[in-house]
């Protein structure tokens, strides 16, 4: 296979005393306030698989098939949650709120996604619940329940659910997926170009329509909601008014502004060191007031250079 076209271009440098010691390739599309391109890097064109950066994408869906959440609930579908109490208090609920036990989870199981959250589970089993996707398990049950659909299923791509959320992926992104396969929780999982999954996030973003003006705005009122205590999507939506932002495995990130200025970033190697100092370097032009997320360099304890966005 020829990844020549994959590999993209570099987006960060490690610069260790004036020296790039280490780079970071991949690829990455900016947005302004318009939906039109501004910035870009790599083959913005080629299919990736978006991974959990989508569930918001996911959830428009649900909702426009009629599932009706409170905010809290909406936001941990749309998350990948760290696996704390509270997240699995709220994911319950929604399973409990459409007579469904949380044995009805179809899911793949694992112990949870937070590092605080991981290490108080201790040698317990993994299960569904803990597994940071059961948020969006429990919503597409949800979904099932409140239109008759079969619930042991609801993962089979040709699911009238599934096949709902690969048109509302069409549609926002304005091209057809691509490379169907499941993603690590078993749901499926279709490719986007990273252009289209920028004007995905971009039109749920500024968009009149009350289901994704529903959805977006759960998550941005409940950060601690869609990631967790310490972890960056939580610290930058609690610290700057109005953004939206979700990470995908494999070094996936989409964020937007109120306004609509959109950035959407894939790392090649799937690392995540670089993404920080990218998103503020974004910040830093866009005037947006956000917390220092860049990555120092250390050497004997004292910083000796740092990783810095192209």
């Amino acid at each position: 296979m020829d990844t020549s076209i994959f590999r993209g271009e570099t987006i960060a440098e490690v610069v260790r005393a004036g020296l790039v010691e280490s780079v970071h390739s991949g690829h990455l599309v900016e947005l302004d306030a318009h939906g039109q391109i501004v910035k870009s890097l790599g083959s913005i064109h080629a299919p990736i698989y978006p991974r959990s950066s989508v569930k918001a994408l996911q959830a428009s869906a649900m909702v426009r098939a009629g599932l009706k959440l409170k905010p809290e609930q909406l936001a941990v579908v749309c998350a990948s949650h760290s696996g704390s109490e509270e997240h699995f208090k709220v994911v319950l609920s929604i399973l409990a709120d459409h007579g469904l036990a949380e044995s009805a989870l179809r899911n793949a199981v694992d112990t949870p996604l937070g590092e605080p959250e991981r290490r108080a589970w201790g040698d317990k089993p993994k299960t569904q619940l803990a597994q940071n996707c059961s948020g969006k398990h429990s919503g597409m049950l949800a979904t099932c329940v409140v239109n008759g659909w079969d619930t042991n299923s609801y993962t089979d791509p040709e699911h009238p659910l599934q096949k709902l959320i690969v048109e509302e992926f069409e549609v926002l992104a304005r091209e057809k997926v691509q490379y169907l396969t499941a993603d690590g929780c078993g749901a499926p999982l279709f490719a986007l170009s990273l252009s289209g999954l920028a004007q995905a996030i971009h039109t749920i973003t500024v968009s009149a329509d009350p289901v994704y003006q529903e959805v977006v705005n759960a998550c941005r009122a409940n950060p601690l909601m869609i990631a967790g205590e310490g972890r960056l999507t939580t610290r930058l939506m609690e610290a700057v008014p109005g953004l939206f932002m979700k990470e995908g495995a494999e070094g996936v990130e989409v964020l937007s502004m109120p306004d609509g200025r959109t950035l959407v970033i894939k790392c090649a190697d799937g690392s995540w060191r670089p993404m920080g100092p990218i998103i503020t370097a974004t910040f830093e032009r866009w005037g947006v007031e956000a917390p220092d997320e860049n990555v120092y360099i250390y050497g004997g304890g004292k910083v000796v250079g740092q990783v810095v966005a192209k």
